[in-house]
């Protein structure tokens, strides 16, 4: 993993990030390195020889100096979603490969340790932090890996818990904006709750959406943040959508057992 991956003329772009240009050649993926990449290099070794094969392959540094790991194939869903993706196959699915990624990342080596976003309270495992289905590799409907782990930090299981629910439940306003398929008559709380039961830890609704105000409260930050250091100015507009859900949800925790139409924006 020391020595430097061979650079290859073909470069294809990968689209659809909105913070790391991303190519892929061949069958590797390229993306800028920074000094968190050890680290997330060490944690996929760590991961995967847990068992979790989900997760790319890490291969070190190109001639460039870029971040080089495994392809998986599959498909990658884009936002507004299939509608394939909104089955209660992939909640399960989907639910169970997070529990897996987080176990297995119980005794990963902290010492010398450098994450892009800050590590939070309590520190139980290592957060992916943006698990959600973009960052899931899909084969015939069904989750095969999870990737793009570079903003990996440790963390509370409950904040990746809650965001992946954010956008599979759906509680996300983007989820009804344009969709391709009409998600309105979905129940999100019937589906946070069987995302939470097929992940296995007995969080309540109502822990999971504060949670979840929680995640989105920073990310919003964190998004305003990333543009103001000159990433694409379109997660300006991702902080403004995760704020205005952030306080919509916020009003659910004190009824979480009722439905709620304003979750169909």
């Amino acid at each position: 993993m020391d020595e430097a991956v061979d650079e290859a003329v073909d470069e294809q772009e990968l689209t659809g990030g909105n913070t790391t240009a991303v190519v892929r050649i061949g069958d590797t993926v390229h993306r800028a390195a920074g000094p968190w990449t050890p680290t997330i290099q060490r944690l996929l070794d760590h991961v995967r020889a847990g068992g979790l094969t989900e997760v790319p392959e890490p291969l070190g540094l190109d001639a460039q100096g870029r971040e080089v790991v495994s392809y998986l194939p599959g498909d990658v869903p884009g936002w507004p979603a299939p509608e394939w993706l909104w089955s209660t196959r992939v909640l399960a699915d989907a639910g169970r490969l997070l529990r897996r990624f987080h176990d297995a990342t119980v005794g990963f080596a902290l010492s010398d340790a450098e994450w892009r976003l800050p590590a939070a309270e309590p520190a139980e495992v290592i957060c992916h932090n943006d698990a959600a289905p973009y960052n899931m590799v899909f084969r015939d409907g069904r989750p095969v890996g999870l990737i793009d782990v570079d903003t990996a930090s440790p963390g509370p299981r409950i904040l990746d818990l809650a965001y992946l629910a954010y956008r599979l439940a759906p509680l996300s306003s983007d989820a009804f904006a344009g969709a391709a398929y009409d998600v309105g008559h979905l129940d999100p709380m019937a589906r946070l709750d069987a995302l939470t039961s097929a992940y296995g830890m007995p969080y309540a609704r109502a822990e999971v959406l504060a949670a979840m105000v929680d995640k989105l409260r920073d990310l919003a930050a964190w998004s305003e943040a990333r543009a103001d250091d000159g990433a694409s100015a379109d997660l300006r507009e991702h902080a403004a959508m995760y704020r205005a859900d952030a306080d919509r949800i916020a009003r659910l925790i004190s009824r979480p057992d009722r439905p709620d139409r304003e979750t169909s924006i």
